[in-house]
Order: C-alpha cells, then structure tokens, then sequence
C-alpha cells in the first residue's frame, strides 16, 4: 500500500494514537507494525490490523493500550517488563499479538511468567500459530518447524521423549568412555598378555568416538548460526574431546610401530588422556554443571578479583617469610624458605588453610607471620564469596525454570 511519502502513519492501539513516519515503520522491531509497510492493498491491511482510515492514514488495533505502552518502552530502550496490575498470562499474550517472545522479558519477569505457567498449567509457545487459524501451514513452515524440533532435541535433553533417550544414550557413552579410560591406565591392563583387552578398549573407544562425532555433526547442520555454534563453549569443549582421538590415529598412521612412534609416545599419551574433556559433556544433561559454567562466566570479574587478591597477599607474605625465615641472621636458617618461590608454596597452602606440613616456619616472627596469613587468607577469600554466591543462585533458579518450560512441553507430549 502507498502510504505517501512525507505521510505520516497513526496507530491507533486501544484508543491511544502513535505517530510514526514513513521509515520507521518499515524497520519498526515489533514484527506485526512492520508488516504494515508491505501491504499492497487494504485487505492486506486489514488482516494485520483490525480497522484502517485511508484519509487520516490511521490503522487500528483493538489491544490493551497500557500493556502496548510498555512494549514501545522496550523498543526505544530496550528493557520490557510487565506492566502493573496486568495479569502475567494477558500481558504475555499481548506480546504475542505484537511479535515478542518470552526471551525478550527481563529475568525477574521471565521468572514471574514462569510461576505463573506452573501455577495455571499453561504453556504458551510463539511458534504455534494463532487460534483459530484453520489454514495448514507451507512447507517451508512445516520443515523450519521441524529443524526447531531436531535442535530442541538435540540441544534441550527434557524437551522430549526422544531428547531424553538422545541424552541418556550420550550419558552411558560418557560413562563407558570414562571408565575404559581409567582403566586403561591400570599396569595389570597394558600388560603384554592383555592384548586382546587393549584391543577391545580400542574399539570401544571408537564407537564413543564416532558417536561424538556423529552428534557434533548433527548439532552443526541443524543450527541456525554456524559462527555462533563454534563459539559456544560446550562446542568448543566437544571440539577438544574429539580432535585428539583422530590426530593420535593419523599419528600413529604416518609413524607406524617404530622409533618415530616412540619418539612420540608422549605426545600420544598426552592426546589420550585429554579424552577427560568427555565428563564436560554431561554438562548438557545436568543442571548443576549448567549452573556452574553459567555462574563461572557471569562472575569472571569477581573470579580475577579473587586471584588479585591472593597474588597480592602472595608477593607480600612470601617475601617477609623469606626474609624472616632464612633472610636475617637470627641464629636459625630455614632450608625450606631459601627462597621467595619457594615460600610462595607455603603462603598458598596457608591462606587456603590447606597446611599439608611439608614446610612450615621454626622461628617466632615467622609463626607470627604464619598466624597473619591465615586470618588474612580467611578474610581475602570471603570477600567475594557473597557476590559469587549470589550469582550461582541467580544462574541455578534460570538454568531451573527453562529447564521446567521444556518439562511441561514433555508433559503434553505424554498428554498427547
């Protein structure tokens, strides 16, 4: 439709009327004001808005004025949150009609639309078309619809039954990886009469491997962003657990059963055992190791600022040790504090009240000292506890509740 150049476009939501120009509404971020743009004729219009005036270039909707108030808020600063005395259910449905998701609420409101679905059992999806829409949807729909559910599957083990028998077959070749690995380096295991094991672990170990790669690969295809794939860290981590297996096979290739292969038995040894990377993998399936990873990169300051903290006290208590321990000619020289990397050890193991005895101070100032660095490392260590701990709670109760959406989505399926 020809809005006119210079015109500008009212929209008229609930009685409340917004003026906007011509531009804006073309790259407006609400999906169903800019559809507006690409109408051709007014019944095109018409089954985007509920009314529309050709003279006074007005369109009407027939929504909640207030609740549209609030989402124009989030377009022009980018913070949604609901708004007051509007019911969770209504205000999420309003976000609906507009083109908005749940992942566009800040958290605290994510977490009251979240209590609010397990209260009333509701589950609300953006993907499923509005009722009353009788109409099949195209292919295209129908196989984007299906990519979504192949990449639920795969990356949200309580999405579905079929996510759940994914994530449990990835679990047990986890185990099973593991346990051949640990046992691999048992003596009674490479023994030269256990061949015929070492041959069987081997072939374990490679259909752990394929079945890694196998879903890696899955996981690749079916993603939407194939940069943003390769930089999540669980895929970096994937990625790791993998790659060593296949070096070591063309290493192993190339160098044959000779002096060259011995010459790179370390570096075989050390490809090996990275396989440990596997046991990250359940991080996918688990969510207290989702928590962890979440809170680890939500606190990284607090994290540096902890290790500040003690490199600090480190330098300080290290040098003084030293000094009053072997520096100063007291009539007693501690071998163990020669010097100050050698009592950095001491300091460290003292400030995290480890204390495994191997070295300690003998003179009175130094078991001063000691008793300072104690205290001080108690006190250094707490410090940011509060905020780490606060973070992990935070991280937990969001890794919880997008774990409860997708359990709801389960339950229907059963329903179903």
């Amino acid at each position: 439709m020809n809005f006119g150049r210079g015109r500008s476009v009212v929209l008229n939501v609930g009685g409340t009327r917004y003026s906007f120009s011509r531009e804006v509404l073309k790259d407006f971020p609400l999906r169903r004001v800019s559809r507006l743009h690409g109408c051709l004729s007014e019944q095109d219009v018409l089954e985007v808005c509920d009314d529309y005036d050709r003279e006074r270039n007005e369109f009407f909707f027939d929504r909640h004025s207030e609740a549209f108030g609030f989402i124009l808020l989030y377009v022009r600063h980018g913070h949604l949150r609901f708004a007051p005395h509007m019911c969770e259910l209504s205000f999420y449905n309003e976000m609906i009609y507009w083109g908005l998701e749940c992942s566009h609420l800040d958290y605290c409101c994510q977490r009251r639309l979240d209590d609010r679905m397990s209260d009333t059992y509701t589950f609300y999806s953006a993907d499923e078309p509005p009722a009353g829409d009788g109409a099949e949807a195209p292919p295209a729909a129908e196989g984007r619809k299906w990519l979504e559910r192949m990449r639920r599957t795969f990356e949200e083990p309580t999405s579905s039954v079929a996510a759940q028998i994914l994530a449990t077959v990835s679990i047990l070749f986890v185990i099973v990886s593991m346990v051949v690995l640990c046992a691999s380096t048992l003596p009674e295991w490479r023994a030269a009469e256990n061949r015929s094991v070492e041959e069987q672990s081997r072939i374990i170990e490679a259909i752990c491997i394929g079945w890694f790669t196998a879903e890696c690969i899955v996981r690749f295809i079916i993603s939407k962003n194939k940069c943003e794939f390769v930089k999540r860290p669980l895929n970096i981590i994937d990625l790791l657990a993998i790659t060593p297996y296949y070096i070591s096979v063309l290493m192993t290739v190339f160098t044959g059963e000779n002096s060259q292969l011995q010459r790179a038995g370390v570096t075989l040894r050390v490809l090996r055992m990275m396989r440990i990377f596997w046991v990250i993998k359940l991080a996918r399936h688990f969510i207290g190791l989702q928590t962890l990873g979440l809170t680890l990169k939500r606190c990284y300051r607090e994290m540096v600022m902890l290790l500040v903290f003690i490199c600090v006290a480190m330098a300080i208590f290290s040098a003084l040790s030293q000094l009053l321990e072997n520096g100063l000619d007291l009539g007693i020289k501690n071998k163990d504090f020669s010097s100050i990397p050698a009592a950095c050890w001491w300091v460290i193991i003292s400030m995290t009240t480890v204390g495994y005895g191997d070295m300690c101070p003998i003179t009175v100032p130094g078991r001063i000292l000691g008793g300072i660095c104690v205290v001080s490392g108690i006190v250094l260590l707490a410090l940011p506890i509060t905020f780490i701990y606060h973070s992990f709670v935070q991280c937990y109760h969001e890794v919880k509740f997008r774990s409860a959406r997708y359990s709801r989505s389960l339950s229907a399926e059963f329903l179903n």
